[in-house]
């Protein structure tokens, strides 16, 4: 099988920055569409054992549950601040404003609800089905155009030449991957 890069594809010039450009809208869409979805009480849930281990403002929670999940889940704003909300209206947590940002802790009776939860985290059961769900593929290829990416952006043309020999490589298995019975 010949390359199946287009000529030029990882020189320089409009044709490569266009690919580069393709590939990042791509990625960007395939983000958008595939992040980990989770039921509707995984955010309550979360926020509940996020402020059992300490009080939190917002996006720090936020940010705590991106980081815990490995990425594969990143709640919104407009799903978290409805959740404090009605964690604050139903008395499970309560908010203290310091340096203009509310901090949120919970209450005695929050800490019991939290307690009842028990087992595990929401962010430590989304990712299981990824590692062997439909999302798992796509991903791995984007971030091996991730890579590819760099190598082009910071790679010598020999360094650039062994990635285009990698991928054609990959490329082939792929596809000997299909033609196993």
């Amino acid at each position: 099988m010949g390359n199946s890069f287009p000529a030029g594809a990882f020189g320089t010039g409009n044709r490569a920055e266009g690919m580069w450009q393709m590939m990042e809208q791509l990625r960007s869409g395939f983000e958008k569409r595939s992040g980990t979805r989770v039921g509707r009480g995984d955010v309550r849930a979360s926020v509940l054992a996020l402020l059992a281990e300490q009080p939190m403002h917002g996006y720090q929670i936020i940010r705590e549950i991106e980081e815990r999940s490995g990425g594969s889940w990143k709640p919104s704003a407009g799903s978290v601040y409805p959740t404090l909300q009605l964690l604050s209206d139903e008395g499970l947590i309560s908010a203290e404003e310091s340096n203009g940002r509310k901090t949120y802790s919970l209450t005695e009776e929050g800490r019991a609800v939290a307690g009842e939860a028990g087992g595990t985290a929401p962010w430590e059961t989304t990712g299981a089905s990824e590692s062997t769900g439909f999302t798992a593929l796509p991903k791995a290829g984007l971030e091996l155009s991730q890579a590819a990416a760099q190598v082009h952006r910071t790679g010598s043309p020999a360094q650039i030449q062994q990635a285009v020999t990698v991928l054609d490589d990959a490329r082939r298995r792929l596809y000997s991957i299909l033609a196993q019975d």
